[in-house]
Protein backbone atom coordinates (compact mmCIF):
# COMPACT_ATOMS: atom_id res chain seq x y z
CA UNK A 1 0.00 0.00 0.00
CA UNK A 2 1.58 3.24 -0.67
CA UNK A 3 0.61 6.60 0.91
CA UNK A 4 -0.20 9.97 -0.26
CA UNK A 5 1.85 11.62 1.88
CA UNK A 6 4.68 10.72 4.63
CA UNK A 7 5.96 12.99 7.48
CA UNK A 8 9.70 12.89 9.48
CA UNK A 9 10.89 14.17 12.20
CA UNK A 10 14.61 14.87 12.09
CA UNK A 11 15.51 16.11 16.05
CA UNK A 12 18.95 16.65 17.99
CA UNK A 13 21.06 19.38 18.82
CA UNK A 14 21.95 22.97 17.33
CA UNK A 15 24.62 21.97 15.12
CA UNK A 16 23.99 18.32 15.18
CA UNK A 17 23.00 19.22 11.00
CA UNK A 18 19.23 18.37 11.50
CA UNK A 19 17.72 21.60 9.71
CA UNK A 20 20.64 20.66 6.65
CA UNK A 21 18.95 17.40 6.10
CA UNK A 22 15.53 19.12 6.42
CA UNK A 23 16.65 21.26 3.77
CA UNK A 24 18.46 18.64 1.29
CA UNK A 25 14.92 15.99 1.89
CA UNK A 26 12.48 18.84 0.93
CA UNK A 27 14.83 19.61 -2.09
CA UNK A 28 15.18 16.22 -3.20
CA UNK A 29 11.09 15.44 -2.53
CA UNK A 30 10.76 18.26 -5.27
CA UNK A 31 13.54 17.16 -8.07
CA UNK A 32 11.48 13.69 -7.69
CA UNK A 33 8.14 15.55 -8.66
CA UNK A 34 6.86 15.49 -5.11
CA UNK A 35 5.35 18.54 -3.14
CA UNK A 36 6.68 19.59 0.41
CA UNK A 37 6.61 21.32 3.32
CA UNK A 38 9.65 21.98 6.05
CA UNK A 39 8.68 23.91 9.46
CA UNK A 40 11.92 24.34 12.09
CA UNK A 41 11.65 24.26 15.72
CA UNK A 42 14.40 25.45 17.46
CA UNK A 43 14.74 27.37 20.89
CA UNK A 44 15.28 31.27 21.53
CA UNK A 45 19.15 30.20 21.72
CA UNK A 46 21.63 32.44 19.34
CA UNK A 47 23.58 28.88 18.47
CA UNK A 48 23.13 25.80 19.96
CA UNK A 49 20.38 24.18 22.37
CA UNK A 50 17.53 22.28 20.32
CA UNK A 51 16.59 21.73 16.90
CA UNK A 52 14.08 19.58 14.68
CA UNK A 53 12.93 19.73 11.27
CA UNK A 54 9.74 18.86 10.57
CA UNK A 55 9.29 17.56 7.11
CA UNK A 56 6.13 16.24 5.27
CA UNK A 57 5.87 14.81 1.69
CA UNK A 58 3.31 14.45 -0.52
CA UNK A 59 1.64 13.68 -4.21
CA UNK A 60 -0.05 17.13 -3.61
CA UNK A 61 0.37 20.44 -2.25
CA UNK A 62 1.00 19.98 1.42
CA UNK A 63 -0.03 23.71 3.00
CA UNK A 64 0.03 21.95 6.80
CA UNK A 65 1.48 19.56 9.36
CA UNK A 66 0.17 16.07 9.55
CA UNK A 67 -1.60 14.37 12.19
CA UNK A 68 1.12 12.51 13.08
CA UNK A 69 5.15 11.75 12.28
CA UNK A 70 5.48 8.27 10.71
CA UNK A 71 8.85 8.93 11.80
CA UNK A 72 11.05 10.37 14.49
CA UNK A 73 14.56 10.33 13.84
CA UNK A 74 17.08 11.52 16.57
CA UNK A 75 20.69 12.24 15.75
CA UNK A 76 20.86 12.93 19.58
CA UNK A 77 18.77 13.34 22.53
CA UNK A 78 20.06 16.31 23.78
CA UNK A 79 17.27 19.06 24.67
CA UNK A 80 14.71 17.33 22.68
CA UNK A 81 12.56 16.86 26.05
CA UNK A 82 11.53 20.77 25.63
CA UNK A 83 9.80 20.50 22.92
CA UNK A 84 8.83 16.75 22.61
CA UNK A 85 5.14 18.04 22.76
CA UNK A 86 5.42 18.84 19.09
CA UNK A 87 6.04 15.48 18.34
CA UNK A 88 2.89 13.64 18.08
CA UNK A 89 3.39 9.48 17.59
CA UNK A 90 1.16 6.71 16.95
CA UNK A 91 1.38 3.00 16.80
CA UNK A 92 2.08 2.70 13.10
CA UNK A 93 5.50 5.32 13.51
CA UNK A 94 8.81 4.16 14.56
CA UNK A 95 11.46 5.51 16.30
CA UNK A 96 15.53 5.39 14.46
CA UNK A 97 17.80 6.39 17.12
CA UNK A 98 21.54 5.98 17.75
CA UNK A 99 22.34 3.40 20.91
CA UNK A 100 24.74 4.77 21.94
CA UNK A 101 22.48 7.79 22.59
CA UNK A 102 20.51 8.56 25.68
CA UNK A 103 17.52 10.34 26.92
CA UNK A 104 14.93 9.71 25.06
CA UNK A 105 12.10 11.59 26.38
CA UNK A 106 9.86 9.17 28.36
CA UNK A 107 6.47 10.81 26.53
CA UNK A 108 8.17 9.67 23.68
CA UNK A 109 9.22 6.18 24.68
CA UNK A 110 5.71 5.38 25.53
CA UNK A 111 3.81 6.39 22.63
CA UNK A 112 3.74 2.76 21.13
CA UNK A 113 5.87 3.92 18.20
CA UNK A 114 8.39 1.25 17.43
CA UNK A 115 12.02 1.69 18.76
CA UNK A 116 14.15 0.88 15.71
CA UNK A 117 18.06 1.27 16.33
CA UNK A 118 20.15 2.54 13.71
CA UNK A 119 24.01 3.59 14.76
CA UNK A 120 24.41 6.66 12.75
CA UNK A 121 27.43 7.76 14.71
CA UNK A 122 29.51 4.09 14.59
CA UNK A 123 28.29 3.89 10.71
CA UNK A 124 29.88 7.83 9.84
CA UNK A 125 32.45 7.15 11.66
CA UNK A 126 32.99 4.25 9.28
CA UNK A 127 33.66 7.11 6.58
CA UNK A 128 36.41 9.50 6.21
CA UNK A 129 34.33 12.88 7.01
CA UNK A 130 31.06 11.02 7.45
CA UNK A 131 28.55 12.20 9.04
CA UNK A 132 25.56 11.60 11.13
CA UNK A 133 23.13 13.67 9.37
CA UNK A 134 23.91 11.97 6.22
CA UNK A 135 23.16 8.33 7.37
CA UNK A 136 19.87 9.74 8.78
CA UNK A 137 18.77 11.29 5.35
CA UNK A 138 19.34 7.99 3.67
CA UNK A 139 17.52 6.13 5.87
CA UNK A 140 14.63 8.22 5.89
CA UNK A 141 15.22 8.16 1.68
CA UNK A 142 14.95 4.36 1.37
CA UNK A 143 11.71 4.07 3.59
CA UNK A 144 10.16 6.67 2.26
CA UNK A 145 10.90 4.69 -1.42
CA UNK A 146 12.44 8.57 -2.39
CA UNK A 147 15.16 7.93 -5.25
CA UNK A 148 18.39 7.75 -3.81
CA UNK A 149 20.27 9.74 -7.02
CA UNK A 150 17.95 12.57 -6.24
CA UNK A 151 19.14 13.44 -2.71
CA UNK A 152 22.56 12.82 -4.13
CA UNK A 153 21.98 15.04 -6.55
CA UNK A 154 20.92 17.77 -3.99
CA UNK A 155 23.79 16.80 -2.02
CA UNK A 156 26.51 17.31 -4.54
CA UNK A 157 25.16 20.70 -5.52
CA UNK A 158 24.77 21.59 -1.51
CA UNK A 159 28.37 20.85 -1.00
CA UNK A 160 30.26 21.61 -4.51
CA UNK A 161 31.62 24.39 -2.66
CA UNK A 162 33.58 22.19 -0.01
CA UNK A 163 35.22 19.89 -2.72
CA UNK A 164 35.01 16.32 -4.09
CA UNK A 165 36.02 14.57 -1.10
CA UNK A 166 33.22 16.12 1.16
CA UNK A 167 30.73 15.25 -1.86
CA UNK A 168 31.80 11.37 -2.03
CA UNK A 169 31.57 11.20 1.60
CA UNK A 170 27.96 12.68 2.10
CA UNK A 171 27.27 10.15 -1.08
CA UNK A 172 29.35 7.45 1.39
CA UNK A 173 26.95 8.50 4.13
CA UNK A 174 23.21 8.23 2.15
CA UNK A 175 23.79 5.05 0.64
CA UNK A 176 24.89 3.42 4.21
CA UNK A 177 21.83 4.58 5.86
CA UNK A 178 19.76 3.53 3.02
CA UNK A 179 21.80 0.74 2.86
CA UNK A 180 20.88 0.31 6.74
CA UNK A 181 17.38 0.68 6.10
CA UNK A 182 16.55 -2.05 3.79
CA UNK A 183 16.48 -4.41 6.64
CA UNK A 184 13.69 -2.42 8.60
CA UNK A 185 10.30 -3.92 8.37
CA UNK A 186 8.59 -0.81 8.45
CA UNK A 187 7.95 1.05 5.67
CA UNK A 188 6.24 3.97 4.20
CA UNK A 189 6.21 4.60 0.69
CA UNK A 190 5.18 7.34 -1.39
CA UNK A 191 2.13 6.91 -3.87
CA UNK A 192 4.07 7.57 -7.70
CA UNK A 193 5.26 11.51 -8.08
CA UNK A 194 3.26 12.82 -11.41
CA UNK A 195 4.98 13.44 -14.53
CA UNK A 196 5.25 16.46 -16.71
CA UNK A 197 4.20 18.66 -13.54
CA UNK A 198 4.74 22.37 -14.38
CA UNK A 199 7.66 24.67 -12.94
CA UNK A 200 7.80 24.41 -9.06
CA UNK A 201 9.36 26.87 -6.16
CA UNK A 202 11.00 25.88 -3.12
CA UNK A 203 10.32 29.17 -1.27
CA UNK A 204 10.03 30.05 2.66
CA UNK A 205 7.06 32.63 3.27
CA UNK A 206 9.16 35.33 4.13
CA UNK A 207 10.98 35.18 0.70
CA UNK A 208 7.77 34.86 -1.29
CA UNK A 209 6.66 38.25 0.87
CA UNK A 210 9.65 39.91 -0.17
CA UNK A 211 9.33 38.92 -4.03
CA UNK A 212 5.03 40.10 -3.87
CA UNK A 213 5.88 43.59 -2.03
CA UNK A 214 8.69 44.05 -5.07
CA UNK A 215 6.38 42.81 -7.54
CA UNK A 216 4.09 45.49 -6.32
CA UNK A 217 6.40 48.25 -6.80
CA UNK A 218 8.25 48.33 -3.62
CA UNK A 219 11.65 49.68 -3.74
CA UNK A 220 12.66 50.74 -0.55
CA UNK A 221 12.86 48.95 3.01
CA UNK A 222 14.04 50.36 6.56
CA UNK A 223 13.93 47.39 9.12
CA UNK A 224 15.35 46.69 12.09
CA UNK A 225 16.13 42.74 12.16
CA UNK A 226 13.64 40.40 14.43
CA UNK A 227 12.94 36.95 14.59
CA UNK A 228 10.93 35.63 12.51
CA UNK A 229 10.92 37.99 10.05
CA UNK A 230 14.45 38.35 9.26
CA UNK A 231 14.38 36.47 6.23
CA UNK A 232 12.29 38.90 4.45
CA UNK A 233 15.10 41.64 4.72
CA UNK A 234 17.55 38.81 3.79
CA UNK A 235 15.89 38.63 0.50
CA UNK A 236 14.90 41.95 -0.11
CA UNK A 237 18.40 43.24 0.38
CA UNK A 238 20.37 41.90 -2.88
CA UNK A 239 16.94 41.53 -4.83
CA UNK A 240 16.06 45.39 -4.12
CA UNK A 241 19.56 46.33 -5.47
CA UNK A 242 18.97 44.26 -9.02
CA UNK A 243 16.33 47.18 -9.64
CA UNK A 244 17.36 50.10 -8.61
CA UNK A 245 15.68 49.55 -4.99
CA UNK A 246 17.28 50.20 -1.67
CA UNK A 247 17.37 48.77 1.86
CA UNK A 248 18.49 50.38 5.22
CA UNK A 249 19.14 48.54 8.30
CA UNK A 250 17.92 51.60 10.56
CA UNK A 251 19.30 51.66 14.60
CA UNK A 252 15.53 50.10 15.79
CA UNK A 253 11.83 49.60 14.41
CA UNK A 254 10.83 53.32 15.08
CA UNK A 255 13.45 54.71 12.79
CA UNK A 256 12.56 52.08 10.31
CA UNK A 257 8.41 53.25 10.09
CA UNK A 258 9.61 56.63 10.37
CA UNK A 259 11.71 56.13 7.11
CA UNK A 260 9.51 54.17 5.05
CA UNK A 261 7.12 57.14 5.69
CA UNK A 262 9.63 59.61 4.57
CA UNK A 263 10.48 57.72 1.42
CA UNK A 264 7.30 56.99 0.72
CA UNK A 265 6.07 60.74 0.78
CA UNK A 266 9.33 61.05 -1.69
CA UNK A 267 7.16 59.51 -4.24
CA UNK A 268 9.13 55.88 -3.62
CA UNK A 269 6.81 52.78 -2.44
CA UNK A 270 7.96 51.53 0.84
CA UNK A 271 7.52 48.76 3.07
CA UNK A 272 9.03 47.26 6.40
CA UNK A 273 9.30 43.80 7.86
CA UNK A 274 9.20 43.55 11.86
CA UNK A 275 7.35 40.89 14.56
CA UNK A 276 5.07 41.98 17.30
CA UNK A 277 7.12 43.54 19.47
CA UNK A 278 8.46 45.81 16.50
CA UNK A 279 4.74 46.55 15.96
CA UNK A 280 3.88 47.53 19.11
CA UNK A 281 6.93 50.73 18.65
CA UNK A 282 5.40 51.27 15.17
CA UNK A 283 2.03 51.99 16.14
CA UNK A 284 2.39 55.66 16.98
CA UNK A 285 4.06 56.80 13.45
CA UNK A 286 1.57 54.24 11.76
CA UNK A 287 -1.32 56.50 12.65
CA UNK A 288 1.07 59.41 11.33
CA UNK A 289 0.40 57.69 8.31
CA UNK A 290 -3.28 57.26 8.79
CA UNK A 291 -3.39 61.12 9.05
CA UNK A 292 -0.93 61.96 6.68
CA UNK A 293 -2.60 59.87 4.13
CA UNK A 294 0.96 58.06 3.01
CA UNK A 295 1.43 54.74 1.52
CA UNK A 296 3.55 52.28 3.64
CA UNK A 297 3.31 48.34 3.70
CA UNK A 298 4.18 47.19 7.51
CA UNK A 299 4.55 42.92 6.99
CA UNK A 300 4.10 41.64 10.65
CA UNK A 301 5.52 37.94 10.85
CA UNK A 302 3.74 37.04 14.23
CA UNK A 303 5.20 34.76 17.11
CA UNK A 304 3.88 34.04 20.76
CA UNK A 305 3.68 36.73 22.83
CA UNK A 306 3.51 39.00 25.02
CA UNK A 307 6.56 40.91 25.28
CA UNK A 308 9.68 39.06 24.35
CA UNK A 309 7.55 35.78 24.37
CA UNK A 310 8.53 32.55 22.37
CA UNK A 311 10.60 34.37 19.63
CA UNK A 312 10.72 31.25 17.25
CA UNK A 313 7.42 29.66 17.72
CA UNK A 314 4.72 30.72 15.97
CA UNK A 315 1.04 32.06 17.28
CA UNK A 316 -1.97 34.39 15.77
CA UNK A 317 -2.18 36.71 18.69
CA UNK A 318 -1.12 39.78 16.92
CA UNK A 319 -4.16 40.35 15.41
CA UNK A 320 -5.75 42.65 17.94
CA UNK A 321 -3.01 45.35 17.94
CA UNK A 322 -2.94 45.27 14.25
CA UNK A 323 -6.57 46.00 13.87
CA UNK A 324 -7.05 47.88 17.00
CA UNK A 325 -3.60 48.96 17.99
CA UNK A 326 -3.62 52.95 16.70
CA UNK A 327 -5.10 55.39 18.97
CA UNK A 328 -8.32 57.79 17.44
CA UNK A 329 -10.40 57.18 14.86
CA UNK A 330 -7.58 55.65 12.37
CA UNK A 331 -8.98 53.34 9.74
CA UNK A 332 -6.49 51.65 7.71
CA UNK A 333 -5.88 47.91 5.90
CA UNK A 334 -5.17 44.90 7.37
CA UNK A 335 -4.30 41.84 5.12
CA UNK A 336 -3.45 38.38 6.19
CA UNK A 337 -1.14 35.37 4.42
CA UNK A 338 -2.81 32.18 4.60
CA UNK A 339 -0.48 29.90 3.06
CA UNK A 340 3.65 29.95 2.09
CA UNK A 341 2.74 30.62 -1.68
CA UNK A 342 -0.22 33.04 -0.62
CA UNK A 343 2.51 35.40 1.27
CA UNK A 344 3.45 36.62 -2.37
CA UNK A 345 0.17 37.20 -3.55
CA UNK A 346 -0.66 39.18 -0.29
CA UNK A 347 2.29 40.73 -0.34
CA UNK A 348 1.65 42.06 -4.04
CA UNK A 349 -1.85 43.05 -2.85
CA UNK A 350 -1.44 44.65 -0.03
CA UNK A 351 1.27 47.15 -1.70
CA UNK A 352 -1.05 47.59 -4.55
CA UNK A 353 -3.62 48.41 -2.07
CA UNK A 354 -1.36 50.77 -0.18
CA UNK A 355 -0.53 52.91 -2.77
CA UNK A 356 -4.17 52.98 -4.33
CA UNK A 357 -5.85 53.77 -1.21
CA UNK A 358 -2.73 56.05 -0.27
CA UNK A 359 -3.01 54.13 3.43
CA UNK A 360 -1.08 52.31 5.52
CA UNK A 361 -1.49 48.25 5.31
CA UNK A 362 -0.20 45.97 8.04
CA UNK A 363 0.13 42.43 6.27
CA UNK A 364 0.15 39.61 8.71
CA UNK A 365 2.16 36.54 8.12
CA UNK A 366 3.32 33.99 11.17
CA UNK A 367 6.34 32.39 11.98
CA UNK A 368 5.07 29.10 10.65
CA UNK A 369 4.43 30.11 7.48
CA UNK A 370 7.44 32.83 6.97
CA UNK A 371 10.16 30.63 8.40
CA UNK A 372 8.70 27.22 6.82
CA UNK A 373 9.84 26.25 3.35
CA UNK A 374 7.33 24.65 0.56
CA UNK A 375 7.32 23.11 -2.34
CA UNK A 376 4.79 24.76 -4.65
CA UNK A 377 3.29 25.43 -8.07
CA UNK A 378 4.86 28.55 -9.26
CA UNK A 379 2.64 31.11 -7.52
CA UNK A 380 1.14 33.44 -10.35
CA UNK A 381 1.60 37.19 -10.11
CA UNK A 382 -1.96 38.92 -10.11
CA UNK A 383 -2.34 41.46 -12.88
CA UNK A 384 -2.28 44.63 -11.39
CA UNK A 385 -1.30 47.87 -12.65
CA UNK A 386 -0.63 49.67 -9.36
CA UNK A 387 -0.39 53.46 -9.49
CA UNK A 388 -0.60 56.29 -6.85
CA UNK A 389 -2.81 58.92 -7.95
CA UNK A 390 -1.00 62.17 -8.92
CA UNK A 391 -1.95 65.54 -9.50
CA UNK A 392 -0.85 66.38 -13.53
CA UNK A 393 1.04 69.10 -14.07
CA UNK A 394 -1.86 71.29 -15.65
CA UNK A 395 -3.63 71.19 -12.11
CA UNK A 396 -1.21 72.15 -10.21
CA UNK A 397 -0.49 75.13 -12.75
CA UNK A 398 -4.19 76.51 -11.92
CA UNK A 399 -3.05 76.99 -8.04
CA UNK A 400 -5.02 76.03 -4.88
CA UNK A 401 -3.59 72.24 -4.66
CA UNK A 402 -5.50 70.67 -2.19
CA UNK A 403 -3.73 67.61 -0.91
CA UNK A 404 -6.46 66.83 1.23
CA UNK A 405 -9.48 67.35 -1.42
CA UNK A 406 -13.02 65.86 -0.32
CA UNK A 407 -13.41 63.79 -3.14
CA UNK A 408 -16.06 61.44 -4.21
CA UNK A 409 -14.02 58.43 -3.42
CA UNK A 410 -11.97 59.83 -0.61
CA UNK A 411 -8.91 59.35 -2.20
CA UNK A 412 -7.39 63.00 -3.64
CA UNK A 413 -4.51 63.26 -5.92
CA UNK A 414 -0.76 63.32 -3.74
CA UNK A 415 2.32 65.20 -5.02
CA UNK A 416 5.80 64.68 -4.84
CA UNK A 417 8.58 66.72 -3.74
CA UNK A 418 9.61 68.88 -6.06
CA UNK A 419 6.11 69.27 -8.66
CA UNK A 420 5.97 73.09 -9.17
CA UNK A 421 2.79 74.39 -7.33
CA UNK A 422 2.50 70.98 -5.30
CA UNK A 423 3.61 72.40 -2.21
CA UNK A 424 1.78 71.10 1.25
CA UNK A 425 2.12 70.17 4.62
CA UNK A 426 1.93 66.93 5.17
CA UNK A 427 2.11 66.12 9.15
CA UNK A 428 -0.30 64.39 11.99
CA UNK A 429 -1.78 67.41 12.94
CA UNK A 430 -5.92 67.46 11.93
CA UNK A 431 -6.01 69.54 8.89
CA UNK A 432 -7.84 71.41 6.00
CA UNK A 433 -8.23 70.21 2.55
CA UNK A 434 -4.76 72.20 1.78
CA UNK A 435 -3.33 70.85 4.59
CA UNK A 436 -3.07 73.45 6.72
CA UNK A 437 -3.23 72.41 10.57
CA UNK A 438 -6.50 73.03 11.53
CA UNK A 439 -8.52 71.99 15.02
CA UNK A 440 -12.08 73.21 13.26
CA UNK A 441 -14.68 70.39 14.03
CA UNK A 442 -15.75 70.60 10.19
CA UNK A 443 -12.50 69.82 9.08
CA UNK A 444 -12.22 67.25 11.60
CA UNK A 445 -15.49 65.60 10.57
CA UNK A 446 -14.98 65.92 6.53
CA UNK A 447 -10.87 64.05 6.86
CA UNK A 448 -12.45 61.68 9.50
CA UNK A 449 -14.98 60.55 6.92
CA UNK A 450 -12.54 61.02 3.94
CA UNK A 451 -10.06 58.70 5.63
CA UNK A 452 -13.23 56.17 6.35
CA UNK A 453 -14.98 56.30 3.00
CA UNK A 454 -11.90 55.41 0.45
CA UNK A 455 -11.40 52.23 2.90
CA UNK A 456 -15.60 51.39 2.86
CA UNK A 457 -16.41 52.38 -0.28
CA UNK A 458 -13.29 50.20 -2.15
CA UNK A 459 -13.71 47.53 -3.97
CA UNK A 460 -11.84 44.48 -3.00
CA UNK A 461 -12.51 42.06 -5.30
CA UNK A 462 -12.34 38.25 -4.76
CA UNK A 463 -9.64 38.21 -2.81
CA UNK A 464 -10.81 39.65 0.18
CA UNK A 465 -11.12 35.81 1.14
CA UNK A 466 -10.43 31.92 -0.03
CA UNK A 467 -13.84 30.65 0.42
CA UNK A 468 -13.76 26.69 -0.75
CA UNK A 469 -16.57 23.94 -0.69
CA UNK A 470 -20.34 24.05 0.20
CA UNK A 471 -23.12 22.83 2.85
CA UNK A 472 -24.83 23.79 5.85
CA UNK A 473 -21.37 23.54 8.49
CA UNK A 474 -18.33 26.41 7.62
CA UNK A 475 -15.18 26.85 9.60
CA UNK A 476 -13.58 30.47 9.51
CA UNK A 477 -10.30 30.92 10.08
CA UNK A 478 -7.74 33.31 9.00
CA UNK A 479 -3.37 32.26 8.47
CA UNK A 480 -1.41 29.61 9.18
CA UNK A 481 -4.53 27.36 10.38
CA UNK A 482 -5.70 27.77 7.24
CA UNK A 483 -3.85 24.58 5.86
CA UNK A 484 -5.00 22.34 8.48
CA UNK A 485 -8.91 23.56 8.17
CA UNK A 486 -8.78 23.04 4.17
CA UNK A 487 -7.39 19.32 5.27
CA UNK A 488 -9.79 18.65 7.84
CA UNK A 489 -12.68 20.38 5.45
CA UNK A 490 -11.63 17.68 2.67
CA UNK A 491 -11.62 15.16 4.84
CA UNK A 492 -15.11 15.80 6.45
CA UNK A 493 -16.46 16.59 2.34
CA UNK A 494 -14.35 12.75 1.57
CA UNK A 495 -17.05 10.96 4.05
CA UNK A 496 -20.02 12.61 3.01
CA UNK A 497 -20.92 15.26 5.08
CA UNK A 498 -20.36 18.76 3.08
CA UNK A 499 -18.33 21.67 4.84
CA UNK A 500 -17.11 24.95 3.16
CA UNK A 501 -14.26 26.52 4.43
CA UNK A 502 -13.71 30.22 4.41
CA UNK A 503 -10.01 31.76 4.86
CA UNK A 504 -10.24 35.72 5.52
CA UNK A 505 -7.33 37.41 3.42
CA UNK A 506 -8.82 41.03 4.32
CA UNK A 507 -9.48 41.81 7.94
CA UNK A 508 -9.80 45.28 7.78
CA UNK A 509 -12.22 46.68 6.40
CA UNK A 510 -14.63 43.83 7.58
CA UNK A 511 -17.01 43.10 4.40
CA UNK A 512 -19.79 41.95 6.18
CA UNK A 513 -22.11 41.88 2.57
CA UNK A 514 -19.85 39.52 1.07
CA UNK A 515 -19.42 37.41 4.56
CA UNK A 516 -23.07 37.24 4.14
CA UNK A 517 -23.14 35.53 0.55
CA UNK A 518 -20.61 33.39 1.22
CA UNK A 519 -22.70 31.90 4.68
CA UNK A 520 -25.80 31.63 3.03
CA UNK A 521 -27.63 28.26 3.43
CA UNK A 522 -24.91 27.99 6.70
CA UNK A 523 -26.72 26.75 9.79
CA UNK A 524 -23.15 26.08 11.80
CA UNK A 525 -19.89 27.43 12.25
CA UNK A 526 -16.61 26.33 13.78
CA UNK A 527 -13.96 29.28 13.85
CA UNK A 528 -10.21 28.49 14.58
CA UNK A 529 -7.09 30.19 15.01
CA UNK A 530 -4.19 30.01 17.17
CA UNK A 531 -4.89 32.50 19.82
CA UNK A 532 -5.50 31.86 23.61
CA UNK A 533 -7.90 34.86 23.86
CA UNK A 534 -10.30 33.66 20.72
CA UNK A 535 -9.02 37.23 18.77
CA UNK A 536 -9.82 36.47 16.18
CA UNK A 537 -13.73 35.21 17.47
CA UNK A 538 -14.30 38.45 18.94
CA UNK A 539 -13.21 40.36 15.78
CA UNK A 540 -15.66 38.03 13.58
CA UNK A 541 -18.04 38.58 15.75
CA UNK A 542 -17.79 41.97 16.24
CA UNK A 543 -17.93 42.77 12.63
CA UNK A 544 -20.37 39.93 11.07
CA UNK A 545 -23.90 38.97 11.98
CA UNK A 546 -23.14 34.74 11.88
CA UNK A 547 -25.93 32.64 11.62
CA UNK A 548 -26.69 29.84 13.14
CA UNK A 549 -24.44 27.98 15.86
CA UNK A 550 -21.31 29.42 16.35
CA UNK A 551 -18.42 27.27 17.94
CA UNK A 552 -14.52 27.93 18.78
CA UNK A 553 -11.68 26.20 18.17
CA UNK A 554 -8.77 28.69 19.95
CA UNK A 555 -5.48 27.47 21.86
CA UNK A 556 -1.92 29.26 21.74
CA UNK A 557 1.21 28.32 20.45
CA UNK A 558 3.55 26.98 20.14
CA UNK A 559 2.08 23.84 19.17
CA UNK A 560 0.33 23.94 15.29
CA UNK A 561 -2.98 23.40 14.64
CA UNK A 562 -3.48 19.91 13.34
CA UNK A 563 -6.26 18.09 10.92
CA UNK A 564 -7.52 15.92 13.11
CA UNK A 565 -8.41 18.44 15.88
CA UNK A 566 -10.33 20.57 13.37
CA UNK A 567 -12.05 17.64 12.49
CA UNK A 568 -12.79 16.09 16.06
CA UNK A 569 -14.33 20.05 16.41
CA UNK A 570 -16.32 19.44 13.30
CA UNK A 571 -17.87 16.21 14.00
CA UNK A 572 -18.97 17.41 17.19
CA UNK A 573 -21.13 20.32 15.84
Amino acid sequence: MTLQSVSVALVGSGGAGVMTAGQMLLEAASKAGFYGLMTRSSGPQIRGGEAAAYVRIGTAPITGPADSFDILLAVDWQNVNRFSAELPLTKDSIILTDPTQEGMPEVLAKSGAAIVDLPMKAMADAIKGGRANMIALGAVAQLFNLPLDAIEAVVGNSLKHKGADAIQASSDGIRSGAAAATSMTARYPLAKAKTGFAQRWNISGNEAAGYGVVQGGARFCAAYPITPGTEILEWLAPNLAKIGGTLVQAEDELASINMIIGASFGGVPSVTATSGPGLSLMTESIGLAVASETPIVVIDVQRGGPSTGIPTKSEQSDLNIACYGLHGDAPHVVTAANAIDDCLTTGQWSMHLAETLQAPVIMLSDQMLGQSRAVVDAPKVLDFKTKRLVPTPDALAQGGYKRYADTPSGISPMSYPGMAGGEYTADGLEHAESGTPSSADTDHAKQLNKRSRKLTDHDFGELWADIEGEGEVAVITWGSATGPVREAVARLNAKGRKARMISLRLLLPAQPAKLAAALKGVGKILVVEQSHEAQFLKFVRAHYDLPGKVASFHRPGPLPVRPHEVELQLEKL
